[in-house]
């Protein structure tokens, strides 16, 4: 499966990276690629979670740009 995922940096210089169509599914890593890798698991681990509580696996997202 493929999930869309942000990738932003703190103001301490981690990275923390989230996949929007699995609510609640972050994780962070010192570098870009940690924090790549560490969404991985977090997605697998997200998606084993929320077939155990029937829940829906992803929610419906849209990516949008906007010009300001």
């Amino acid at each position: 499966m493929k999930f869309v995922v942000t990738l932003d940096r703190d103001e301490d210089g981690m990275w923390i990276i989230e996949c929007p169509s699995i609510p609640g599914c972050v994780s962070q890593g010192k570098t870009r690629e940690e924090a790549l890798e560490n969404i991985k698991e977090a997605i697998q681990l997200c998606l084993e979670v929320r077939a155990e509580h029937g829940l829906p696996l992803t929610v419906e997202t849209k990516q949008v740009e906007v010009r300001v």
